[in-house]
């Protein structure tokens, strides 16, 4: 995959996973609504627990689009400085497989496996 590939593709990512965080926060922000506008204790009543759940878990995968799009946006920066594609550990061109299954890879397979050591 040469540079313009890359970048397409991460520029794509980008688009998805903006529109997924959008998503989850109008989806909390109409969670958040619901609750105010019900009577719901989310102690006592059992509906409440569903609410409170329903909210901590669209906010957690928000989160999580949130720090995605941060390791895109961090890729996008490598391919400006002409260092995608390079390890940061040990310097060694990643796996093509590896950046075709993880874009914002920043490490090569065997720097990823002595990290999660």
């Amino acid at each position: 995959m040469d540079d313009s590939d890359a970048r397409r593709r991460l520029e794509r990512l980008r688009e998805q996973t903006v529109a997924g965080i959008a998503g989850r926060e109008a989806e909390l922000a109409g969670l958040m609504a619901a609750s105010r506008d019900s009577n719901a204790d989310d102690e006592h009543d059992p509906e409440g627990a569903t609410i409170g759940f329903e909210r901590a878990q669209a906010s957690s995968v928000a989160e999580g689009m949130r720090m995605r799009l941060a390791e895109i946006d961090a890729a996008l920066g490598r391919l400006d400085a002409g260092t995608y594609g390079r390890c940061e550990r040990c310097g060694r061109a990643i796996a093509p497989a590896r950046l075709a299954a993880r874009p914002f890879a920043t490490l090569c397979l065997d720097c990823q496996a002595e990290a999660g050591r």
